[in-house]
């Protein structure tokens, strides 16, 4: 089974920087007709704007679990620091456990993955699933747990 979020991960990135181009225009605009505190009402709106996607943090998401390994690719969608392409890949028989942490209302999601090394027990670092739709994290959830029960 594989799931990308490509047309997903689009839309927000176009909708983001659709109204961030808007509301910098519009507080632009208000600085240019003198009138300040509106433009400074719009430059907190933008900050809401901004720490929404921060908060949210979505993500580009490519899972796969054929054959016998478990690939997960990642990256930021909305980043001004530039790309950081992550991937997780390792055997099926080596993943002990998936945590799954929902927040806001099951809106935003996290996933931690923890493996069984030579060395012991590793804990890869969470990927969150806000960029996927709830049936593509439900998929996910559910390979993942029949994996650790075989």
């Amino acid at each position: 089974m594989t799931i990308k979020n490509t047309d997903k991960v689009s839309k927000i990135k176009k909708i983001f920087f659709l109204v961030s181009i808007i509301i910098a225009l519009g507080i632009l605009a208000l600085f240019l007709l003198d009138h300040v505190m509106y433009a400074l009402a719009g430059v907190g709106v933008f900050s809401i704007w901004y720490l929404y996607f921060l908060v949210a943090d979505f993500q580009y998401i490519e899972f796969s679990d054929d054959e016998d390994r478990i690939i997960l690719r990642y990256y930021k969608v909305i980043s001004f620091t530039g790309k950081a392409y992550n991937s997780i890949e390792f055997p099926k028989y080596r993943l002990r456990k998936a945590n799954f942490d929902n927040s806001f209302f099951g809106k935003l999601s996290d996933l931690t993955l923890v493996i069984k090394t030579d060395r012991g027990i590793a804990e890869y670092p969470t990927v969150s699933l806000s960029g996927l739709n709830f049936e593509d994290r439900k998929r996910i959830q559910e390979s993942l747990n029949s994996i650790i029960k075989t």
